[in-house]
């Protein structure tokens, strides 16, 4: 009885408890909870399982077939690279939008009030996640250089700069989905306006005479999958500027705007 009357009497007992209410998870720890939300769902998980395969596939049939020139990990690599970021996109667009399609936005925003900390985790969490990807392309492009090497003698000649430009592709390419994801909130026409849009884009300035000029800078399919080619000039990387701030730079402001301030329903 004593020693439970001294606890109960400890003026230090309410600020402890005040602390331990008060204090707000890191946003290391807020990380690692939107990483775990990745796969923690069956839409998830099949997506990532299916980015996985589709890459191995991709390094395995570049590999496997064509000339004996391209057997090299700069060729498996680009292909691998391009293929597995057609799902990116998706993945970072889900890691947003589940949170109102699923309905859990109350609840997390519950836990943790501040909504900036939260997008801030998703934006820590899908760059992670793409770069974990790009580990992932990297070592089955050179499991598939090691099963069948290329004729000549470059079957492991990459440079440092073209893996470097590889890898902030698929940075971009998940950056790209989450902001969409951000500015629509709904998973289904967030995910076919990832496709239809730049495709659009792209159809209407190489048909209309008067937009041709603006693909140059604007569209995605112009300036960003050659990153994983060569190395960029200070002009290319100028294109690729403009382009992100298009379809980066705009969608994750109106995202940020509607996340930040948009009604749980």
């Amino acid at each position: 009885m004593s020693t439970a009357t001294a606890r109960f009497d400890d003026p230090l007992a309410p600020r402890a408890a005040d602390s331990a209410r008060n204090h707000r998870p890191s946003l290391v720890t807020l990380t690692r909870v939107e990483l775990r939300k990745m796969y923690d769902t069956r839409a998830g998980f099949w997506l990532l399982l299916s980015g996985l395969l589709l890459a191995a596939l991709t390094a395995g049939l570049t590999a496997l077939t064509g000339h004996d020139a391209d057997h090299t990990l700069s060729n498996i690599l680009n292909n691998t690279t391009q293929a597995i970021n057609v799902l990116v996109p998706i993945v970072g667009i889900l890691l947003v939008t589940s949170e109102w399609s699923q309905r859990t936005a109350q609840v997390t925003f519950t836990l943790v009030p501040q909504r900036g900390r939260v997008l801030a985790a998703k934006i820590c969490a899908s760059i992670v996640l793409a770069l974990m990807t790009f580990a992932l392309a990297l070592a089955l492009s050179a499991l598939g250089a090691a099963i069948n090497p290329s004729a000549g003698d470059g079957t492991w000649s990459l440079s440092a700069g073209v893996l470097a430009q590889t890898a902030l592709f698929t940075v971009i390419s998940m950056l790209i989905g989450v902001g969409l994801g951000a500015a629509i909130l709904l998973s289904a026409p967030a995910i076919v306006a990832s496709f239809v849009l730049p495709i659009g884009f792209g159809a209407a300035t190489h048909l209309i005479g008067g937009l041709k000029g603006a693909a140059n800078w604007l569209d995605q399919g112009e300036t960003l999958p050659d990153l994983t080619d060569h190395i960029y000039s200070a002009h290319a990387w100028a294109r690729v500027d403009t382009t992100l701030l298009l379809w980066l730079a705009l969608p994750m402001a109106i995202g940020a705007w509607r996340f930040l301030r948009g009604e749980i329903r």
